[in-house]
């Protein structure tokens, strides 16, 4: 296997992982593996009991202890586990860090060691150990990557929100300012009138004091919640849940795809291994590749 070449394998969620050649493939796989993945989730959850009990009041000093002593064989778990991620990567441990849950990892379990002494900090990276669980949840994967699709059509509507929201809140002021300072009195006292009623929280209070002030306020005020609250909203849902769509079709096409591509790894394997390629062995490669040609090749060509 020559510098450029990788090995495909399913990890434990059925997601294709793509190793270089610079990897360690039999300690990569044990750390993609569902017993090793499965046994450092139940480790965390366990670890989140531990520290729920370190919380509670009036805990007897031996539950307190064997608290602390879950706790702190957790951590060194954590730290066996980060440094075999490491060395998975062979010759370059530095790419180690071009994964951001990789980075996340690294900072919470290194950074513990400089902070003895300060308990606050070492909560709070406690707490965030515990945060890792989220790693080891296919769905996760796909919202982040649904959420990154979604932020530039998010960007283009929070701009027309905002414009709208501008709009608004000059009406606002010139139709209730002058009765109502506190709450529309200036552009900034609007605005975050309009933000709270982005919710409908107080919204009869607003529309009767509206009335109160101005005939106009009816028009005004359902105008809002119709154009803005229940139309430009439910548009950004919208977008984030077709983000997601996307998201979860990409991923399933590239377990697709990296299954196809373990499947004819294997078939080379055996060939090689034999030294000899029988016809059903042939004609079972082409098939794969042929599966793997169709699942590349865009919808409608």
């Amino acid at each position: 296997m020559n510098s450029t070449e990788k090995s495909v394998f399913i990890d434990a969620y059925g997601s294709a992982q793509y190793l270089p050649a610079y990897r360690i493939v039999w300690l990569s796989k044990l750390v993609y593996s569902r017993a090793f993945e499965f046994t450092l989730a139940f480790v965390i959850l366990t670890n989140a009991l531990a520290l729920g009990m370190l919380t509670l009041p009036g805990i007897s000093p031996d539950a307190y202890r064997y608290a602390t002593l879950v706790d702190t064989v957790a951590f060194w778990i954590y730290v066996c586990e980060l440094i075999l991620r490491i060395l998975s990567y062979g010759k370059k441990p530095w790419m180690f860090f071009t994964r951001g849950w990789n980075i996340f990892d690294f900072l919470v379990i290194g950074l513990a060691p400089f902070f003895q002494g300060q308990s606050t900090v070492l909560r709070l990276l406690r707490l965030l150990r515990l945060i890792r669980i989220f790693r080891f949840l296919p769905e996760v994967r796909i919202l982040s990557a649904s959420i990154v699709k979604s932020i530039p059509p998010l960007m283009s509507m929070s701009v027309l929100i905002a414009l709208l929201l501008f709009l608004y809140g000059m009406a606002g002021v010139y139709l209730f300012g002058a009765a109502a300072p506190e709450a529309w009195g200036n552009i900034g006292a609007s605005m975050k009138s309009l933000f709270i009623l982005l919710t409908l929280e107080n919204f009869p209070i607003y529309l009767e004091e509206g009335l109160a002030i101005s005939a106009l306020a009816l028009p005004y005020f359902l105008s809002y919640v119709f154009l803005i609250v229940f139309t430009v909203l439910n548009v950004l849902i919208g977008i984030v849940l077709n983000a997601m769509d996307e998201a979860r079709q990409e991923d399933k096409a590239v377990n697709r795809e990296g299954k196809q591509l373990a499947n004819i790894v294997d078939s080379v394997e055996r060939i090689i291994k034999d030294g000899k390629a029988s016809e059903y062995e042939i004609d079972l490669l082409r098939s794969e590749l042929a599966k793997l040609k169709q699942i590349r090749e865009p919808k409608g060509k």
